[in-house]
């Protein structure tokens, strides 16, 4: 029996206790002494025995009364901790002060591939196989920065926390650092986190926005290709959701379970999007994360890797990924090894990429690599039964944000929505809609409340030969969108912010049209 018997603390009084069962020849298993309580666990005593020991204990100056308990709290804590430790997916790891592990949890066993009694014959240097991480943490008090480390082979990203003592009772209570308890994320780990933490609401395709035709049938063509594992380029005009197409296929796939990563590649130079992609080595560059760190691949293992803009892509890593998408390996940035990963490659792109492969400007290898699977997003012109759907949904988003009864639109600015051209499609309507909402005091929301996009044209704007063909309103398009808006925005990288695209498509564009005019 497990019993708790209050007292009023003085010296010497936890030995008289223990004095009286001594006296009744009740042997002891356990005690923990915490003022005012003394548990003990008494095998022999029965709950008939309690009134007579009670009158025992009573002879004891300050003794209270003796409670029956299920277990020590020690105990119990010992076990919730055991529990605890056992459920952990992360590698978890406890050191003393020398770096000698104390506690182990049975997932750092199967990655240090022995047993958790093994393990706590090990110090940090046998686990690691090098003495700097063991020093530095020693040397720094176990307060150092998050770092890369290979256990077994396999990286981890170590999170150190120091496990103190006060040093005194003052009311400063310095603490001295006794160990640190060591918590490894495999990188497949840390990619579902990011992976659950940027997509909070979910993903599926009731979360494409339509009741036009175009969009039933492209939910209808994308739930047949979404369950086919193999690569899938998106493509369609800047603005009209493509990533959220790229989402909803994960989300209906058999890898939806698995972290779902993107990258922008018109975002990042070339050597900031190799190493987001692939990773890098320890001392890889200078300004590296100490340690390394894995890339978006490493963490997408079992997942989804969403390249948008594709077709900013330079050639180098083109050839890069070329060799992933044939055998699944590919090297971080400074790395000898050969990492091998199954994931899923899903791009996007508003460019022409069969005219950049003519151009050269596109590997052509690559091209029919990407192209395994192909769906193609509306742009918001080519569905105008879907406008008043979205405005109001946006509407009503918008009004919410910005703690206001929801609006209503009035047949002027229904009008006024379904008749513009929208050439930033869904994006540029969800940031009208936004503008219309913070800026009127109004309920009802009339054509003169829509503020429409700077640079933004209407059918009339382009006349005469311009609307022969294609090709030529585009450019008469073009001309007239970057005239306009490169005095406010006098450089690429400006005007690329201003219409968030790649400053190197602005540049192009920019050159192809005399922009600005020679004088």
């Amino acid at each position: 029996m497990r019993v708790n018997i209050h007292f009023q603390d003085r010296v010497g009084i936890a030995h008289e206790i223990l004095a009286v069962l001594a006296r009744r020849s009740l042997n002891v298993l356990a005690v923990e002494v915490a003022p005012p309580n003394i548990y003990i666990d008494i095998p022999e005593l029965t709950e008939a025995m309690l009134p007579s020991l009670q009158v025992d204990c009573d002879k004891v100056p300050g003794v209270g009364q003796i409670h029956i308990l299920d277990i020590l709290p020690g105990l119990r804590r010992q076990l919730n901790l055991d529990t605890m430790m056992a459920v952990m997916e992360d590698p978890v790891i406890v050191i003393d002060a020398v770096g000698k592990v104390v506690i182990a949890n049975a997932a750092a066993a199967v990655v240090a591939g022995m047993s958790e009694e093994a393990l706590c014959q090990k110090t940090l240097i046998d686990l690691l196989g090098e003495s700097s991480t063991q020093n530095e943490l020693i040397s720094n008090a176990f307060r150092v920065p998050s770092r890369e480390v290979m256990l077994n082979g396999e990286p981890f990203l170590m999170d150190v926390t120091p496990v103190s003592e006060p040093l005194s009772d003052t009311i400063a209570k310095p603490v001295q650092a006794i160990g640190a308890l060591l918590t490894l994320h495999a990188p497949k780990r840390i990619g579902g986190r990011l992976h659950a933490i940027q997509h909070l609401e979910g993903s599926g395709f009731h979360f494409i926005l339509g009741e036009s035709e175009q969009i039933h049938g492209l939910k209808k063509r994308a739930a047949r290709v979404a369950v086919v594992d193999a690569p899938l380029l998106i493509t369609g005009e800047t603005g009209t959701g493509k990533e959220l197409l790229a989402q909803a296929c994960h989300g209906v796939s058999a890898r939806r379970d698995s972290p779902f990563l993107e990258l922008n590649c018109a975002a990042l130079p070339e050597s900031l999007a190799e190493s987001e992609l692939f990773g890098y080595m320890a001392g890889a560059f200078t300004g590296a994360q100490r340690g390394g760190k894995p890339g978006l691949i490493e963490m997408a293992d079992g997942g989804t890797v969403f390249l948008d803009e594709i077709g900013e892509m330079s050639l180098y890593l083109q050839a890069k990924l070329l060799r992933f998408l044939n055998d699944g390996k590919f090297r971080r940035i400074g790395g000898d090894k050969e990492v091998k990963v199954n994931v899923r490659i899903i791009s996007a792109t508003h460019r022409n990429l069969k005219k950049m492969v003519q151009e050269g400007a596109f590997r052509e290898d690559l091209f029919y690599r990407l192209n395994v699977l192909h769906l193609e997003m509306p742009a918001l012109r080519e569905r105008p039964d879907d406008i008043l759907l979205l405005a109001r949904h946006f509407i009503e988003r918008a009004c919410t944000q910005a703690q206001k009864p929801v609006c209503r639109l009035n047949a002027a600015a229904c009008a006024a929505l379904v008749s513009n051209r929208w050439p930033g499609n869904v994006r540029q309507l969800q940031n009208v809609v936004f503008r219309a909402i913070t800026m009127s005091d109004q309920r009802v929301l009339d054509a003169a409340d829509l503020d429409w996009a700077e640079g933004s044209i209407t059918a009339d704007d382009v006349k005469g030969d311009a609307a022969e063909s294609w090709e030529l309103s585009v450019n008469a398009f073009e001309s007239a969108l970057l005239e306009k808006l490169y005095p406010q925005y006098p450089s690429s990288r400006k005007l690329a912010a201003r219409l968030a695209t790649s400053h190197s498509m602005v540049a192009a564009k920019l050159r192809k049209h005399g922009i600005p005019k020679k004088r």
